[in-house]
């Protein structure tokens, strides 16, 4: 149930949501690709996520063979050097249907498990051949397709890599390799790190809370010095606010809030009083957008009436987390 781009009818559709986001909007958009490797040929998460199809399944392969949930997962196999040829062309493929399609921004999805990370961590890379062993060869792959898609992307839009910054288990991946793998990237010529964690095993024991993935972003942003995108648990204005203004990273992915308030961003501009060139609402919503502001106003005033500030000084502490 994932959209894809592997074909020309996905890069006219593609086409049609990119103009259509770039005639309404002022925002940009971006595209992730990803091979799915060894978490392929699954149901959608709802239902049952990780669990093979019930019918029509489809050969998967990996950095070596695994199988991503014991017992259950189909048993990928290691891709052959054949294997890595074309996939690294159909990445330069889907990368010249992204510039097609018009995306302002392009990722590369090298985490969570999936081929590309299967390459990086230790826990699902056993191969005896130039791609395994030190954490250097175990990048090489992700590189080189890294690499052939930065030659065809049009050189005046940046690329971003997604990685685990941990693996969450012994002998995985820690935040001290995701340093090293963001240097090594940079120099592949990426601009920016996404820095996720975890997936690459169902042993994983990770840590969660408000924010927990921000040291991550941290640490890539101010050891690898390659600009970093802090992900996971960022839910309100202000966790984005104090993450961005403590120099911890510099964009904030905020996924699952959206799921489930569309209009989040809007919202929480409201929220914290922001009306400035930025707060582009559709000209539609404007009407909406004065209830919300109205709303939220008389709220500030009552939260001030109990504090004894004012109304601006209750809104520049929300500003200011």
């Amino acid at each position: 149930a994932c959209p894809g781009m592997y074909s020309e009818a996905h890069t006219q559709a593609w086409r049609r949501i990119v103009d259509f986001v770039h005639a309404n909007s002022d925002a940009k958009i971006a595209l992730q690709l990803g091979h799915a490797g060894a978490k392929g040929s699954t149901r959608p998460m709802w239902d049952g996520i990780d669990l093979p199809l019930s019918e029509g399944n489809w050969p998967l392969i990996s950095a070596s063979e695994q199988q991503y949930l014991a017992g259950v997962s189909q048993t990928a196999r290691a891709a052959t050097e054949s294997d890595l040829a074309r996939i690294e062309q159909d990445f330069v493929r889907a990368t010249l249907a992204a510039a097609v399609a018009g995306f302002d921004w392009l990722e590369l999805h090298c985490a969570h498990g999936y081929l590309l990370s299967s390459f990086i961590s230790p826990l699902t890379n056993r191969r005896t051949d130039e791609y395994g062993g030190s954490l250097e060869n175990r990048c090489r792959y992700p590189l080189r397709v890294f690499r052939a898609m930065r030659a065809a992307w049009p050189q005046d839009k940046p690329m971003s890599v997604r990685i685990s910054a941990h693996d969450w288990v012994e002998g995985g991946i820690t935040p001290d390799d995701a340093v090293v793998i963001a240097r090594l990237f940079k120099q592949a010529g990426a601009d920016l790190i996404d820095c996720s964690s975890g997936q690459v095993s169902k042993l994983e024991q990770p840590v969660y809370g408000r924010m927990f993935q921000v040291p991550f972003a941290d640490r890539v942003r101010n050891e690898a010095g390659i600009a970093s995108m802090a992900v996971g648990s960022i839910f309100e204005a202000d966790h984005a606010n104090s993450i961005i203004a403590a120099g911890r990273a510099d964009l904030c992915a905020v996924g699952r809030p959206h799921l489930a308030n569309p209009a989040w961003t809007l919202t929480e501009m409201a929220r914290i009083g922001y009306s400035g060139a930025g707060a582009a609402w559709p000209k539609q919503y404007r009407p909406g957008q004065q209830q919300l502001e109205r709303n939220l106003q008389r709220e500030r005033q009552l939260a001030a009436a109990n504090t004894g500030l004012t109304p601006q000084q209750v809104a520049a502490r929300l500003l200011e987390g």
